[in-house]
């Protein structure tokens, strides 16, 4: 005898659509599909460009503003240069031209005949008093520093003597003496005074 196979009855999902499970719900956290992780536009733009072009212009202008400054700084410079050659030029013809006089009145002494003793004495006065007043506008001031305590920075000592014996006495390390006057430019020693110094 023959048996019929047996069917499974179909389940209600099968014979009804809208019974079937629902499909599983998308990842909301998944990235969609075609997007850059690193947070670029998918279609090509770059979110980062704009920021590049402005550093860019700022760098570019802050390079033009410093070649801007080293020029000014080197015209600076330059001008400085020539003002201090100047004022030096300025300097050596304001002193010589000072000197004139004293050199005028030499030539004057040796032009007159037969002078007698209290002439040249005169004359000679005269042009001391002129190369003083030249020193002086050349800021040349002398040292004669006869009982001032002995500077080695401005007095050469050439002997020592008995300052006791002096008139009137000298105490020892001054001056006693000096034998030749030194000269100072401003502060600066032009020469040394020489000296005899109390023992």
């Amino acid at each position: 005898m023959s048996q019929t196979p047996e069917h499974d009855p179909a389940s209600p999902a099968q014979t009804d659509p809208s019974l079937a499970s629902p499909p599983p719900a998308a990842d909301a956290s998944a990235e969609p599909r075609g997007a850059d992780p690193r947070g670029a536009d998918p279609h090509g733009a770059d979110p980062h460009g704009g920021q590049a072009r402005d550093l860019e212009a700022e760098l570019a202008e802050a390079n033009d503003q410093m070649r801007r400054l080293a020029a000014d700084i080197d015209n600076l410079r330059k001008r400085h240069s020539v003002e201090l050659g100047q004022a030096r030029q300025f300097a050596i013809e304001s002193f010589a031209e000072a000197l004139l006089p004293a050199a005028d009145s030499l030539e004057l002494a040796l032009s007159v005949p037969n002078q007698t003793p209290e002439g040249l004495r005169s004359g000679v006065e005269l042009t001391l008093r002129q190369l003083v007043q030249a020193f002086e506008k050349g800021r040349l001031v002398a040292i004669a520093p006869v009982g001032e305590k002995f500077d080695p920075n401005r007095h050469q000592a050439i002997s020592m003597v008995d300052g006791a014996a002096a008139t009137p006495p000298v105490a020892s390390g001054h001056v006693v003496q000096v034998m030749q006057k030194g000269y100072l430019i401003g502060e600066r020693v032009l020469r040394p005074a020489l000296v005899s110094v109390a023992s």
